[in-house]
């Protein structure tokens, strides 16, 4: 995991209003999320099984993230790089045969990010842009 120094952190925002104009830029509302705390979710680069994520986490100001009204603040983001099984999957619910299941849990969650200042410099660049959307 990779920790960015941003201008991000801090910052306060309109959850839904927020949520709508980032998942139009490819974002994903994380699906760790509990009613105080959540992220938003980029993929940065994905090759083979390997994707290296950027996270945007937040907490609740003041609400609940059930609620389209609720202010929240964002916390330090970070890139995480994530690693699947690609090989044959055996398993009956399998989508697609020879490919990856897209549900199955990662074999390494933080898994080590080689090259760290071209994913720093990603990462930041996409903050920047996500900036842009608090406005």
């Amino acid at each position: 995991m990779l920790e960015l120094n941003t201008e991000i952190e801090g910052r306060m925002a309109s959850f839904g209003t927020l949520r709508d104009r980032v998942v139009q830029n490819g974002y994903h509302f994380g699906g760790g999320w509990d009613y105080h705390k959540g992220s938003f979710d980029s993929i940065l680069h994905r090759e083979g099984g390997e994707t290296i994520y950027l996270r945007v986490p937040f907490e609740v100001y003041e609400g609940e993230l059930d609620d389209y009204n609720t202010s929240i603040k964002f916390r330090k983001p970070y890139v995480i790089k994530h690693v699947v099984n690609t090989g044959l999957d055996k398993d009956a619910s399998s989508l697609v045969s020879g490919s990856f299941n897209q549900f199955q849990e990662p074999l390494d969650r933080d898994a080590q990010i080689h090259d760290k200042s071209r994913w720093e410099t990603a990462g930041e660049f996409a903050i920047e842009e996500f900036l842009q959307h608090l406005e």
